[in-house]
């Protein structure tokens, strides 16, 4: 099944939490269900053309908030009941970017009603770049 994210190397977020936001949005999504095998590491690096060590620490970081877990000679599985937590730590991850973009904003001088229409604008950006990629 190939992934259903994109990455971009052009933005200030980190690749490897990139693909670990696209992993848990996935997760959340429903696309990933409990129990199910994750691509492997060497998978998801190909189809994205990262480094399999940024992929590898993706996979760590989810890891560790309990969403995925190692099952002996399979691979990296859905933990069961996860859905929700992939679902808040997605919007967690959300709000963390939102919130650096505000202090940003704030910086440079971008007025809350200018930096509204930016969000907006985003918002749009990406629903349109979603339905290139089908």
């Amino acid at each position: 099944m190939p992934l259903s994210f994109l990455i971009n190397p052009n933005t200030p977020v980190p690749i490897f939490r990139q693909i670990a936001d696209g992993l848990r949005a996935a997760i959340g999504r429903g696309t990933y269900a409990p129990g199910d095998l994750l691509p492997s590491v060497r998978q998801i690096a190909e189809e994205l053309g990262v480094n399999p060590n940024t992929v590898h620490k993706a996979i760590v970081a989810i890891e560790r908030e309990g969403i995925i877990e190692a099952e002996r000679g399979k691979g990296m599985i859905v933990k069961r009941g996860s859905g929700a937590q992939a679902r808040s730590a997605s919007h967690d991850a959300v709000l963390q970017h939102l919130a650096e973009a505000a202090r940003l904003a704030k910086t440079t001088g971008i007025s809350e009603e200018k930096f509204n229409q930016l969000v907006q604008r985003a918002r749009r950006d990406a629903a349109s770049q979603k339905g290139d990629q089908s």
